[in-house]
């Protein structure tokens, strides 16, 4: 058996303003990008990092956007073909910002951000697979990735449930975001992944059962949406920020076996000034990349799934 893993990171920006501020002679001396050249040298890693156009206003008026990003290391990013970028949100908040998106909103967007990861890494470094921030995204917004390209986009899973209309129900303010330009298929459910602060979550389009869910985890196969021909990658097995390191390896390792293993972090962890510093962030990648490596696991890129 063929087996398979795909990591990805989320929320990505402040990368790209280190480095285009610092302005390192090398990729690679940036420590972040240290640090996953190393996974990739040692372990074979291969990583999407799914990005933001800006930082958000909520970490301080000191805005960046990728249209400061310098061209100085396309090269480095052309021959590292174990990195690709991944269309993610404008920025980090609010939450759930493609639920009720139209058409236009993810089209615009998503052409300015893969605009300027072309002109700075190169048009191999773009990736044709979508995590969208938060996850949940309409079908418009499906129509419209579709149409840029992309093949694997992320999907939610569960069965659906009527919403009581407490707006205290859904946490953080998410009933908001439920209620606002609300699209027809847009709802809830109750979640089934780690993070426990969220019992309910909000659904769009991109949503199956658990029947389709099942049928397809831990294979090397996607669940096929037939109306707009999108097709979806199952969910994430392991997110490294939501997993203690002492739990890590028992946490990966209940799935070892699968013929596919899908894992995840997000990107602001890893900086001391994130008021959720993990300094053991490093520490996280190279235990995963070590662990999937040593039990006959290769990394690969979500697009691949539909090839």
């Amino acid at each position: 058996m063929d087996k398979r893993a795909q990591f990805f990171i989320d929320d990505v920006i402040w990368l790209f303003r280190d480095l285009a501020r610092q302005r390192p002679a090398s990729l690679f001396d940036n420590s972040f990008m240290a640090m996953l050249k190393e996974a990739h040298d040692k372990y074979g890693l291969k990583v999407q990092l799914n990005v933001f156009y800006r930082t958000s206003f909520w970490y301080g008026i000191d805005e960046f956007t990728l249209a400061e990003m310098p061209d100085c290391y396309k090269a480095e990013f052309e021959s590292a073909d174990w990195i690709k970028f991944g269309f993610h949100s404008l920025e980090e908040f609010p939450d759930y910002p493609f639920v009720n998106a139209d058409y236009a909103e993810v089209d615009t967007l998503f052409k300015k951000i893969k605009a300027e990861v072309v002109r700075f890494a190169g048009e191999q470094s773009w990736a044709n697979s979508v995590t969208p921030h938060w996850a949940p995204i309409s079908k418009e917004g499906i129509l419209a990735l579709r149409d840029n390209g992309i093949k694997v986009t992320y999907t939610t899973r569960g069965e659906r449930k009527e919403w009581n209309g407490d707006m205290q129900s859904l946490p953080y303010g998410h009933a908001m975001r439920l209620l606002q330009n609300r699209k027809p298929e847009t709802g809830v459910f109750t979640c089934a992944w780690r993070d426990k602060s969220i019992a309910d979550s909000i659904c769009a389009y991109n949503h199956v059962s658990e029947e389709r869910y099942a049928a397809a985890v831990g294979k090397w196969a996607t669940i096929p949406d037939e109306e707009t021909g999108m097709q979806y990658t199952v969910s994430v097995s392991t997110t490294l920020n939501l997993t203690p390191l002492a739990d890590l390896k028992e946490k990966i390792g209940q799935n070892i076996g699968d013929e596919y293993i899908s894992i995840a972090t997000h990107e602001q962890y890893y900086y001391p000034d994130y008021f959720a510093y993990q300094p053991d962030y490093a520490d996280k990648l190279f235990v995963m990349s070590e662990l999937l490596h040593e039990n006959g696991y290769r990394f690969v890129f979500a697009e691949e799934l539909a090839d």
